[in-house]
């Protein structure tokens, strides 16, 4: 009776074990590597991952380098860490779930993380995160890609997110918090000052609408086709427009358009000897093409 129960109890182990998938899912980008399954990878990264936490932990960046393949830190990636990671007082990466995964036929193992991370920083500002991230190891065992997706904790200093835009009366958006536009914005604004102060006329102009509007600090609306743009430069002998600030501002889950902000100061030399001297503070509305349409102006004396 006793060899019959271990008979069985063995059979039933066996078969638990033979219809026990050991890889599953699906790797679904197009290429070579497509609807490849995915199978658990061992702890030797695991425990690789855990090291890298601590360094980055303790902010020692030469420990904390030596598991970043050279190649993905680039030219000066080690010395942007470094300023980085003494920016702040203390910093602190808890990993609570470590998975590591393997993709058919590739030999780097990819470990996926779950952490919470709180940051300290010398100015006083205050980070508490819940990551998910990703880390490529490759088979020296250096990390070679990375992603990251955060979760912001109500404890922070600064979201995403904030202020409120209040508009007239009948406003379907009134009342709805203001998020960053990422359009290439600020870039294009620090374009725009670059080819302003060389007087490229060829090269400002670009950035605007077929027809813009620019409401100046006087008070004056100026309804303007670009190709009346060009004459902008005739009476100036020379131009200096230094921007202190350029804020990408959107109201919350609306279409695309944004407005930017651009704090400055600006000095027009004019041909006739006479400058003209202001602080300037202007925001410049982007349509849904991401052309300049208007651009409203205030202005101080200094």
């Amino acid at each position: 009776m006793k060899r019959i129960s271990i008979f069985l109890t063995t059979l039933f182990i066996s078969s638990l074990m033979l219809n026990c998938n050991n890889s599953g899912g699906n790797h679904l980008v197009n290429g070579d590597n497509y609807g490849k399954s995915y199978t658990i990878g061992d702890d030797t990264m695991t425990s690789r991952l855990l090291e890298l936490t601590r360094a980055y932990s303790n902010k020692d960046t030469e420990d904390l380098l030596q598991y970043y393949d050279d190649d993905f830190l680039g030219e000066n990636g080690g010395e942007s860490t470094k300023k980085w990671l003494e920016s702040m007082d203390s910093i602190t990466m808890d990993p609570y779930v470590i998975i590591p995964v393997k993709l058919e036929g590739d030999s780097d193992t990819k470990v996926l993380a779950w952490s919470k991370e709180e940051r300290h920083y010398k100015n006083g500002s205050y980070e508490k995160l819940d990551l998910m991230e990703y880390f490529n190891f490759n088979s020296d065992g250096k990390v070679d890609d990375f992603r990251q997706w955060k979760s912001i904790d109500s404890a922070n200093f600064g979201k995403s997110y904030g202020g409120k835009f209040i508009g007239g009366p009948d406003n379907e958006y009134k009342g709805r918090p203001l998020v960053f536009s990422d359009r290439n914005e600020v870039a294009i604004i620090e374009k725009l000052v670059e080819d302003y102060n060389e007087m490229n006329i060829e090269e400002f102009v670009k950035p605007f609408a077929d027809e813009t509007v620019l409401n100046n600090y006087k008070g004056e609306r100026l309804e303007m086709k670009k190709s009346e743009m060009f004459s902008l430069f005739d009476d100036y002998k020379s131009v200096n427009w230094v921007p202190f600030a350029i804020v990408p501002l959107k109201i919350y889950n609306t279409d695309a358009a944004s407005g930017v902000q651009v704090m400055s100061k600006e000095t027009r030399v004019f041909k006739n000897g006479k400058v003209w001297e202001k602080e300037l503070f202007e925001i410049f509305y982007f349509n849904l093409e991401g052309k300049i349409t208007s651009m409203t102006q205030f202005a101080r004396d200094f």
